[in-house]
């Protein structure tokens, strides 16, 4: 053996120190490649919408459905199987109301038998594909050895028949049928989906992402593809300023500044004061709140001059970085000082424009991108209020721990946006701090730097890290913006629509054609056939007909509307996909309307399957990334194996 081998399988040898430990192994690992390859669940665009992404993973996106007609078929009639469902989607909510419906203690307790055979049944089913040393980490300790007793007990056997009935007839007893159901249901879940992939935008919008980012650091086994909005809170809780404020601005746009307060503990005091001195005497019309059937009507003045005062806080802040890094060829997006106020008109790409609001309190028209005194003060307290907040910092240290901005997952390339091309369709160059890049390359370097951004102690490099997240956020060469620009300021200060328009980057016309797909595919090292690209950020408009499959299938956009300020344009409330042992399962979603609607009446939001790709040969563990890390570890093993057979090492018996 070499020296480097050597070394290596002393280390191996450690947890393998004979040959008997060795053989058992590999047996092990070999069997685990013939599995069938674990269940993934593909959800993008969730903008805090906890209702609908909460049913969404508690039904499985239909997978939990379809175990349980593979499992029951006709054997149980459409309610009983409509119940089941209900119970293991929300086991908490259904059993209360089911066991309002029994007026004996004995009639209760025989509907427990029933449902907890029924409930071991599926657990059957869905745990399966996997190993039992799998199964048993996954049970839940206070009913570690119950569960797996009545998973591998055999009441069809004389022997065993009462030893597992007795076992039923305790919990019943004891009153622990509840708690044993949940924990039933939460194993369900937790069998049918092996792993989650969330493409990206957990946060604005809606009003709980922080209720969604508490369900996924629960979750057992869960990756994240940055959006756009999701760097923007990035950015914010590393001490951006510009990403600060455009998230400040669109809480309160979306009328979701009390997720700030409530959830987060922001300080939004000083920003309320500022907002009330300098536009107590403004209409603010301009800036509007986008109210939900939650909003309370009594914050609406408020927060429409808290949504002014910030937004001009912001284009002062940008233009001082858009001056700070001409290379990023942002000058068109410097507007302040484009304004004439005497004649009531903003000068944008060279045209003039009549302003629909002319109160501008804090401008100074000789340093248009200067703070004052006290928009500098409230900008330094807010920014330590979001440094300063454990619970963002927390969900945002998460972010970075299980994200990215690509993820390349058994043969799939996920990402949330584009990949930026120039119009011949050729990756586009972009200089960051004095280099080029393009394609993978311009994804990793700004990863590299966005982390710099939040982890780095050097401040020239946290610096650098922080002003890229909010070019990730902005930019028009980012790869999860993919606009020419960002008309924010048009949008609020000019009537004519012309100049709201935001040029998509070229790949959105290309990527119909396949020797684009293919050309970005092998970018990222995916030559084999059956790839796909999995992609968020774009809402696809379906009630005008427009396809979430597009390039013959190898490219599936499921940005379908989870949030419900899209589902006017997509006509749906979101896509999501499965990809299993036999292919995949594109579907989309109705709205999901109430939990009473949904748990009591047991009336689900509908969904559609509108692509399912098959495999020719179902796929094993053995075909998965998974699968070839085992396959390499089979072969150091066989390695050692020969080295105690050879007496190069010598076992420890």
């Amino acid at each position: 053996m070499k020296n480097a081998d050597a070394k290596y399988l002393k280390v191996l040898a450690t947890q393998f120190p004979n040959i008997a430990a060795v053989a058992t192994e590999i047996v092990n690992l070999q069997a685990i490649l013939s599995l069938p390859k674990g269940t993934e669940h593909f959800i993008t665009d969730v903008h805090g919408e906890y209702e609908q992404f909460r049913h969404i993973m508690s039904n499985g996106s239909g997978a939990i459905q379809r175990k349980i007609e593979d499992e029951f078929g006709n054997s149980l009639s459409l309610g009983e199987k409509r119940t089941l469902a209900m119970l293991i989607y929300f086991p908490e909510r259904k059993l209360e109301d089911i066991k309002k419906k029994f007026d004996t203690t004995e009639e209760l307790e025989d509907w427990f038998r029933i449902i907890i055979i029924r409930l071991i049944r599926m657990c059957k089913c869905a745990s399966s594909k996997y190993t039992r040393s799998k199964v048993r980490k996954s049970l839940p300790k206070d009913f570690a050895y119950i569960i797996e007793e009545l998973m591998t007990g055999r009441p069809d056997v004389a022997d065993q028949e009462a030893f597992y009935n007795e076992i039923i007839n305790s919990v019943i007893r004891i009153g622990r049928a509840d708690e044993l159901i949940y924990a039933f249901c939460h194993l369900v879940r937790r069998f049918t989906i092996d792993h989650l992939h969330v493409v990206g935008d957990i946060f604005d919008r809606g009003p709980y992402p922080h209720l969604i980012l508490d369900d996924l650091m629960n979750h057992h086994s869960v990756d994240i593809q940055w959006g756009n909005h999701d760097v923007l809170w990035m950015g914010a809780a590393a001490g951006e300023v510009c990403c600060m404020c455009n998230l400040l601005r669109i809480s309160a746009k979306y009328g979701n500044l009390s997720i700030l307060e409530d959830a987060y503990g922001i300080n939004m005091l000083p920003l309320a004061k500022l907002a009330i001195q300098q536009y107590s005497d403004d209409p603010c019309t301009c800036f509007r709140v986008t109210k939900d059937e939650n909003y309370d009507d009594t914050y609406t003045e408020l927060d429409e001059r808290i949504h002014k005062a910030i937004a001009i806080i912001q284009f002062k802040l940008e233009g001082q970085m858009i001056k700070k890094h001409p290379e990023w060829d942002m000058e068109e997006r410097q507007l302040l000082d484009k304004i004439d106020l005497e004649r009531g008109i903003v000068t944008v790409e060279g045209v003039e424009y009549p302003l629909r609001d002319t109160r501008f309190p804090t401008l100074d028209p000789n340093a248009p991108f200067e703070l004052t005194e006290e928009e500098a003060e409230v900008v330094n307290r807010l920014k330590q209020s979001f440094l300063n907040s454990e619970r963002l910092q927390r969900h945002i240290r998460f972010m970075f721990t299980k994200g990215s901005l690509y993820k390349i997952y058994n043969g799939n390339l996920l990402y949330h946006g584009c990949v930026p091309l120039n119009e011949d369709g050729s990756f586009k160059e972009v200089e960051i701090y004095g280099e080029k890049y393009k394609g993978k390359a311009l994804y990793d370097i700004l990863e590299h730097y966005a982390r710099k951004g939040f982890y780095s102690m050097n401040p020239v490099n946290k610096e650098r890290g922080q002003e890229i997240m909010w070019f990730i956020w902005e930019n028009k060469n980012s790869p999860v913006f993919g606009k020419a620009k960002m008309t924010t300021f048009e949008r609020y200060f000019v009537a004519d629509k012309a100049t709201h328009n935001e040029p998509k980057n070229p790949y959105y016309r290309l990527y119909e054609k396949e020797e684009i797909v293919d050309q970005i595919l092998a970018e990222f090292g995916l030559t084999e056939p059956g790839s796909h690209i999995i992609n968020g950020h774009i809402p696809v408009a379906a009630k005008k007909g427009e396809s979430p499959v597009k390039c013959n299938g190898k490219l599936l956009i499921i940005d379908g509307g989870f949030s419900k300020a899209y589902q006017s344009k997509t006509g749906i409330a979101g896509y999501t996909l499965i990809y299993n042992s036999y292919g995949l399962i594109l579907a989309a979603h109705e709205p999901f309307e109430s939990m009473e609607k949904t748990v009591l009446q047991e009336i689900c939001a509908p969904s559609h399957i509108i692509m399912e790709q098959n495999v020719n040969k179902r796929k094993t563990v053995a075909d998965t990334d998974t699968g070839k890390v085992l396959r390499e570890n089979i072969a150091e093993l066989e390695e050692l194996l020969e080295a105690y057979r050879s007496g190069e090492l010598i076992e420890k018996v």
